[in-house]
């Protein structure tokens, strides 16, 4: 009896082992995970059969793929790569703006610092944060709102730093040039964004090929400025998206000759859609012509209020605290009359949008407007036209998140992943639970969920 009740007890001690073993990160340490975003993609491109994108048609035909991704408000660069990352909304993890909004103080206008820590921006855990907690290796190259994390393993930043040790391999191995890194820096110096894609391109490669990480992020910027500056579904946007998928297409040759294909999985997505422009709105003129905002030239110095633009989205906010209940019904019939301008929302009404609250953050405006079709918000607070023709500037971003021209793509491909699935709509918050479903991590309180109809099911009947 005693011996039957030992040998129970062992049974259930190497099953217990064994189950662990099968949900433990140290069992996927031969398991590779390499997220691409291809900034700026809209579906409606994506769904166009006379886009050449072999390399990407091929990754979707042999894995899944989904007609159309919701992103997230606002559809901006970096709010929706954190989300790609968290699968959470972005009233928790807390990105507004393509960097950090910093108040100046009352009757100031607020500004924008891009290259803060990433603690300061993102407030809730990462997926790379939480691979990286749990032994596995990490590496990005030209990912946002990723500065000095902390969990990165290997890093080629959208800033390379000359002393970065995988700048000063890939120097050494002669894959690039020490003027390569200047050239990728802003100010004149900086080269061509197609010359900066390859250059991230090919340190994504090196990354893979030499130090083989379980998780790799992957950022490609040229069909996004191509977009800004013709407007998406041109000739120019056409061949910017052929150059993507050659260089998807690179990617994929590495991880062949890496002989670790059948160990990854390719996830690629895109931060937003896009859609055309024909008129600027000058928010801040309006400010201005209404004795709210003083500066000279394009410049605003002091105001009661100011207008931050993004794109197709702008947030207004109450810069004089003590005409706040005065000046907000105030600032919505103003806006509410403006040519151009969609929809004005209560900043109080934020969640509706998947954005925090005043209260919650203080990057959140007190007012959103959305513009209409056609229109886009800038900054500049020079001359006296609210409204003035978009003069090299064809395309944005920024818009509603229902708007279907703000869908963006998503494949995943590889390893663990079920051959021909396509999805009707899916949210760009599922990335990051099912990636970290592929990777055998838990992600807290994800508002996405698992794709699991797109995944190979490896529970054993």
């Amino acid at each position: 009896m005693k011996f039957c009740a030992l040998l129970i007890l062992g049974i259930i001690i190497v099953r217990g082992l064994t189950s662990c073993s099968k949900s433990s990160p140290e069992s996927n340490k031969d398991h590779h995970v390499i997220l691409i975003s291809i900034d700026g993609f809209p579906a409606w491109l994506w769904n166009d059969e006379s886009l050449q994108i072999p390399n990407l048609r091929k990754l979707a035909a042999e894995g899944a793929s989904t007609k159309a991704m919701t992103v997230s408000n606002p559809s901006i660069t970096w709010i929706n790569h954190t989300t790609l990352v968290t699968g959470v909304e972005p009233r928790k993890h807390g990105v507004l703006f393509n960097g950090l909004l910093v108040r100046q103080g009352d009757n100031k206008p607020p500004k924008i610092e891009p290259w803060v820590d990433k603690s300061k921006l993102v407030h809730v855990p990462t997926l790379y944060d939480i691979a990286f907690q749990n032994g596995l290796t990490t590496a990005e190259s030209d990912w946002v709102a990723v500065t000095r994390p902390g969990t990165i393993t290997w890093s080629f930043a959208e800033l390379p730093e000359a002393e970065s040790p995988v700048v000063k391999e890939m120097i050494a191995a002669g894959k690039i040039k020490p003027e390569h890194i200047a050239w990728m820096q802003l100010g004149p110096q900086r080269k061509s964004v197609t010359f900066l894609d390859n250059m991230w391109t090919q340190a994504a490669i090196h990354i893979f090929k030499t130090h083989k990480p379980n998780l790799l992020l992957y950022h490609t910027l040229n069909t996004d400025a191509t977009h800004h500056s013709y407007g998406p579904g041109s000739m120019a946007s056409h061949t910017a998206l052929a150059y993507a998928d050659r260089l998807v297409g690179d990617l994929i040759k590495a991880v062949d000759e890496s002989g670790l294909r059948d160990k990854t999985t390719f996830v690629i997505a895109t931060d937003h859609g896009f859609k055309k422009v024909t008129k600027i709105i000058l928010p801040n003129v309006v400010l201005k012509k209404a004795g709210l905002a003083q500066g000279i030239g394009p410049t605003i110095n002091t105001c009661d209020a100011y207008a931050m633009t993004q794109g197709g989205m702008a947030f207004v906010y109450v810069t004089n605290p003590a005409r706040k209940a005065e000046l907000l019904p105030k600032l919505k019939e103003m806006f509410a009359q403006t040519e151009g301008v969609d929809r004005v929302i209560d900043g109080a009404e934020g969640h509706t949008l998947g954005m925090p609250v005043p209260e919650e953050n203080q990057g959140m405006g007190d007012l959103v407007l959305y513009a209409k079709a056609g229109y886009a918000f800038k900054n500049d607070a020079g001359g006296d036209a609210a409204v003035v023709p978009s003069v090299g500037y064809a395309g944005t971003h920024g818009y509603f998140n229902g708007d279907p021209e703000l869908d963006g793509i998503f494949i995943a491909s590889g390893r663990g992943i079920k051959k021909g699935a396509v999805l009707d709509r899916m949210a760009n918050l599922d990335v990051a639970p099912t990636i970290a479903k592929l990777m055998d991590l838990k992600l807290p309180d994800a508002d996405g969920h698992v794709l699991e109809e797109i995944l190979i099911s490896t529970d054993k009947k």
